[in-house]
C-alpha cells in the first residue's frame, strides 16, 4: 500500500453562530482563518449554508476574510448553485479575489437545499424549469473567463471612459481555481471534462458497493479517466479528523460522544440515493495516523481538507487545528509553508484549552 504524501493542508469550517448574536460568531471564524494562517496552514475554507446559523454568501465572507490574512487560500465548499445568477456571482468572486490577490478557491454544487422554502424567493416566476444544474455552473465560469460582450465595435459609456464591456474586474485567474463537489460518477466526469478540481468528502454515492473506500477510490479513478489530455488532476479530499491529545477530559469525552452520535450512518447505505458515510477519525495522534495511513484513498491524493465539526466552539477548533498541524500532519508528510511576509516575531499558536460546556453555539 502506498504511503500518503500530502503537499496541502487546509480546514473547512461551518462558520457557526448564535441567533441572537452573530457577529461574535462570524468574527470568532474570522480570527479562525486567521489562526490557521499563523499555524502554516495552506487553506482555510468556508461552508455556504442558507436559512441556517452560518455564512449565506461565501463571496462577502471570504473578501472581509482576505483582508485579514495575507497568504492562506480562501475557499468555499460549496457555493449550491440553484439559488446564484451566475454573472452577479462571477462579479461578487472576482471582486472577492482582487481583495484577497489571487487566493480564492471556490467550490460548487447543484442542487437547492430547503428549495420548498427558498426557490419563490429567490425566483420571480416559476423557477423549476430552470437549469439549476451543471450548466449553471458552466455559465459561472465563462463569465470570470472576462470575454468580451456584444460584437468587436461595442463600447459603453460611463463617466471617464469608454470602453468594452465584460465582467469587471476582470480576474481571469479565478476561473483556473474552481472545484465542483461531486459524490456519483456522473459528477465527477462532467467536472474532468470543464476541467474543475474535483472536492471528495466523508459522503459518495454508493454505485454498484456498499463500501465507502471502494466507492470514493472509484470516483477518484472515473475523474482522472475523465479528464481532456493534458490537463492535471486536482483532487482535494476531505474527512472529519479529531485529535484528542490537548484536550481535557470533558473535551475528549464530548469529542467521543459526537462520533458516536454519527456512527450508525456509516453502517450501510442510506436513502434512496445509496448515501455512503465515511467514520469520523478521532483519537489520539498516533491512532488517527494509523487510521489515515492505512486509508487508500488517502494515498492516492496530495490535499487533504480537514472538515470541523459542525456546532463546536473556537478554542476547540483551535485545539483540533493546533494537534493536527503539529501531531499529525507532519507524519503525513506535509511541512508548513511560509509565513505571512512582515510579521517580525514568531506568531503565538498557542490553541486556548477547551472549557467544558453544556452546550452549543446555536
Amino acid at each position: 500500500m502506498s504511503t500518503p504524501h500530502i503537499t496541502s493542508l487546509a480546514f473547512l469550517t461551518p462558520g457557526n453562530f448564535a441567533d441572537d448574536d452573530p457577529y461574535r460568531g462570524l468574527e470568532e471564524t474570522l480570527q479562525l482563518f486567521e489562526y490557521g494562517e499563523r499555524l502554516g496552514y495552506d487553506g482555510a475554507w468556508i461552508r455556504q449554508r442558507h436559512l441556517e446559523h452560518g455564512v449565506g454568501s461565501a463571496a462577502v465572507f471570504l473578501a472581509a476574510a482576505g483582508q485579514r490574512t495575507e497568504r492562506i487560500e480562501l475557499g468555499t465548499a460549496v457555493i449550491p448553485i440553484g439559488y446564484e445568477s451566475p454573472f452577479r456571482l462571477a462579479e461578487d468572486l472576482a471582486l472577492a479575489d482582487v481583495l484577497s490577490r489571487g487566493r480564492l478557491q471556490i467550490g460548487f454544487s447543484t442542487g437547492m437545499p430547503h428549495a420548498d422554502l427558498l426557490g419563490d424567493l429567490v425566483y420571480d416566476g416559476d423557477w423549476r424549469g430552470f437549469d439549476l444544474s451543471y450548466g449553471r455552473i458552466a455559465r459561472v465560469v465563462q463569465n470570470l473567463r472576462g470575454d468580451y460582450l456584444g460584437g468587436p465595435d461595442t463600447v459603453i459609456h460611463s463617466p471617464g471612459n469608454v470602453q468594452r464591456p465584460r465582467l469587471q474586474p476582470h480576474d481571469p485567474g479565478l476561473a483556473r481555481r474552481i472545484w465542483y463537489g461531486g459524490g456519483s460518477l456522473r459528477s465527477v466526469r462532467w467536472a474532468a471534462g470543464q476541467g474543475l478540481g474535483l472536492l471528495s468528502g466523508n459522503i459518495v454515492t454508493g454505485e454498484a458497493t456498499d463500501d465507502f473506500t471502494t466507492a470514493q477510490l472509484n470516483l477518484l479513478a472515473e475523474y482522472r479517466r475523465a479528464l481532456p489530455n493534458g490537463r492535471a488532476p486536482r483532487v482535494a479530499l476531505g474527512r472529519v479528523i479529531v485529535p484528542l491529545d490537548s484536550a481535557d477530559a470533558a473535551t475528549r469525552a464530548r469529542y467521543r460522544a459526537y462520533a458516536a452520535s454519527r456512527h450508525a450512518r456509516t453502517l450501510a447505505p442510506q436513502g434512496p440515493r445509496r448515501v455512503l458515510f465515511a467514520p469520523d477519525v478521532v483519537g489520539t495522534a498516533e491512532q488517527i495516523l494509523e487510521r489515515l495511513t492505512a486509508d487508500p484513498v488517502l494515498a492516492e491524493v496530495t490535499e487533504l481538507r480537514l472538515e470541523l465539526p459542525y456546532e463546536f466552539h473556537r478554542e476547540e477548533y483551535e485545539q483540533i487545528l493546533h494537534d493536527i498541524r503539529h501531531l499529525v500532519a507532519p507524519g503525513l508528510g506535509w511541512r508548513p509553508g511560509a509565513a505571512p511576509a512582515g510579521t517580525g516575531r514568531a506568531p503565538d499558536v498557542t490553541p486556548r484549552r477547551p472549557e467544558a460546556r453544556t452546550g452549543r453555539a446555536g
